[in-house]
């Protein structure tokens, strides 16, 4: 029999007659691996444990600590779920089910949305088809048996899903008991390998995410392979919703939405004072680290956007308007104009590096039912910088911005771990040109001694990125920074500068967030820190609480002074009880509250309590102002 080799995870080589599956491959090397493995990793692409190898390959076998094993054993719940949704009410019509990040989603065409009591019935139907422990057997069909399948089940989703498939395609099936579902795979071998699910959620989503189609019901739901490990995360998800910005950003008075402007901020005071340290602490770092701040347009010409690649890659995000009879855009990304900027001369090779920043408001359509606080929104400002350089120049410069987000992050106590885009399937350019930009940044990122993921296909239009993911304080990441290499756009605007031979080159670019957005890194910054901001961006860093108002003289007194070392700081007058106050004060999440009595007028001291450690007793103005002053320059945690 014709034997095949299989080179493991380990590096191992192993011969095994042709034909094998991967569940026996790993039979093979020990039971316990058989068992907690919940599919194969056969030259890059996951597949089945059934899955027959027939030709030498490379394997890792995944269990639910792979991202590949979590997606099977995710997708295979979803699966349940759609059975247990057939079975309660059999006229519901299937749409799509995939895994995704923590979980899994099934899309039903219903005639009224899934209430709170349904969801537990599902729920327990689930339980009993995890127990029947049914198998998952995949099967192929021809393109018009399958559609004929699907028609003669009633579900019309599924034919609209294989029509859009080339001709000539094998359309592929799972069957797990009485249930088939249109789908590619991969999944676990039996539905007993679900160990630990919980359906979170129900939502409306249009039909293929689009606003035309009909209203879908959405169940949201998660699986792990251990009750504890659902437990842990079904805590954090509580106490994400204590922590939710839109929540709390109205409690602290720092920003809101209204239905006047669907998806555009508005910012209160309070939330200005924090937006505004925010953009000075930008402003410091960018200074000294040789950028020069511009300042572009919010509508630019229809011409621009065509030369910027836009209005071919875009257009759908974009908001357009009439000026003297001529097509006009509101701009989504501040790129172009900072090509223009470029433009506005002729630079020489001693000009470059130049780093060009910008906090430019941008505008993109979003979906109504995709918007979500200040995390999803339709205006925001984003922290742009354009760095044109030489080819020379490249590695260092993103070295640079590495080293730049990193002291960012770090600032705010943020972890965070980096993931490399390539080239998608909507792109401009060469194939030269894009191995030589992706080339670059993973020479940089290796230099820098950084482990980073590859994601395949998921780089910008224009050129390769480097993506910086923030780890909050309860363990969610969210995408932020972002360093994006082309050496399109400079071509699109005939960029140029002069060589050290007189003639004329065209420069490289760096696209280049830190925040990514203000409005979203104000809202992952009132999540991470629940809203109790460290004393350097508290809005309001200290209050002061009178005990009557024979106090009052003093208290206005000590608000000067603290004011004239720059501590914001606010008094409550109100004629009412000290503990009164103190409680208004600590939901208001004030760092320090200053309680003014006899004593502490008679000594020109201060009664403190600390939102992090409690009471601190009697402490001489003086001290405390130079205690706090500290604080605040170190910028502490």
């Amino acid at each position: 029999m014709d034997m095949i080799k299989v080179t493991l995870k380990d590096g191992s080589v192993k011969e095994y007659n042709k034909g094998i599956t991967i569940k026996e491959v790993a039979e093979s090397i020990s039971a316990g691996l058989a068992r907690v493995a919940l599919a194969g990793e056969v030259d890059g692409k996951v597949k089945d444990l059934s899955y027959e190898l027939n030709e030498d390959c490379k394997l890792n076998l995944l269990t639910f600590d792979d991202d590949g094993g979590k997606h099977a054993y995710r997708h295979t719940s979803s699966h349940i779920l759609a059975q247990a949704v057939k079975r309660l009410y059999p006229n519901v019509k299937l749409a799509i089910g995939p895994a995704i990040d923590n979980g899994f989603y099934y899309d039903f065409d219903v005639e009224r949305p899934f209430s709170v009591e349904e969801l537990a019935q599902i729920e327990e139907e689930m339980k009993k088809i995890i127990k029947e422990d049914l198998k998952l057997e995949r099967f192929t069909l021809p393109r018009d048996e399958a559609i004929k399948f699907m028609e003669e089940k009633g579900e019309s989703y599924k034919v609209e899903l294989i029509r859009d498939l080339p001709e000539g395609e094998t359309i592929s099936f799972y069957k797990q008991g009485e249930f088939v579902d249109l789908c590619a795979g991969p999944h676990v071998e039996s539905t007993g390998k679900i160990k630990a699910f919980k359906l979170l959620s129900v939502a409306g989503a249009y039909w293929r995410g689009n606003e035309k189609n009909k209203m879908l019901q959405r169940i949201y739901g998660t699986a792990f392979s251990k009750k504890s490990e659902l437990d842990e995360y079904l805590f954090r998800l509580e106490e994400a919703k204590k922590r939710d910005h839109r929540k709390l950003g109205k409690e602290l008075d720092l920003f809101d939405i209204y239905e006047e402007g669907p998806g555009f901020p508005f910012f209160m005071p309070k939330g200005m004072v924090l937006r505004n340290i925010l953009e000075s602490y930008w402003r410091e770092e960018h200074q000294a680290r040789g950028y020069q701040e511009i300042r572009t347009p919010i509508i630019l010409n229809e011409d621009l956007w065509h030369r910027s690649g836009h209005w071919d890659h875009y257009k759908e995000n974009m908001y357009f308007t009439k000026i003297d009879e001529g097509d006009f855009a509101i701009k989504p990304m501040n790129c172009p104009g900072g090509m223009l900027v470029y433009k506005r001369r002729l630079h020489s090779y001693r000009d470059l590096p130049q780093r060009l920043a910008e906090l430019g408001l941008v505008h993109r359509h979003e979906l109504s039912g995709t918007l979500h606080g200040l995390m999803r929104v339709r205006c925001f400002t984003q922290d742009d910088a354009h760095i044109f350089m030489t080819q020379e120049q490249v590695k260092d410069e993103v070295l640079g911005v590495i080293n730049l987000i990193d002291d960012f992050y770090n600032v705010f106590g943020f972890k965070y771990h980096v993931e490399l885009s390539t080239r998608p399937e909507d792109s401009m350019g060469t194939d030269e040109q894009w191995e030589m930009a992706t080339n670059a940044l993973k020479e940089a990122l290796e230099a820098k001694g950084m482990n980073y993921k590859i994601n395949e296909g998921d780089g910008a239009f224009y050129g390769p990125k480097i993506d910086f993911h923030l780890e909050d304080s309860i363990g969610r990441t969210w995408q932020c920074g972002t360093i994006q290499l082309d050496f399109q756009m400079p071509q699109r605007f005939d960029l140029s500068y002069i060589g050290p031979d007189g003639e004329k080159h065209r420069p490289v670019m760096i696209h280049r967030v830190v925040f990514g957005s203000i409005e979203r890194f104000i809202a992952i910054l009132t999540e991470h820190f629940a809203g109790a901001f460290p004393t350097w961006l508290s809005p309001v860093q200290v209050k002061i609480l009178p005990l009557i108002d024979k106090h009052h003289q003093y208290a206005d007194e000590v608000r000067a002074e603290l004011e004239a070392k720059g501590i914001r700081v606010e008094v409550d007058w109100r004629n009412e009880k000290i503990g009164y106050k103190i409680r208004e004060a600590q939901l208001e999440k004030i760092p320090y509250m200053l309680v003014i009595g006899d004593k502490e007028m008679e000594n020109r001291a201060v009664a403190v309590r600390s939102r992090k450690d409690g009471d601190l007793g009697a402490m001489a103005l003086k001290d405390f102002i130079d205690r706090i002053v500290k604080e605040v320059r170190t910028k502490a945690k």
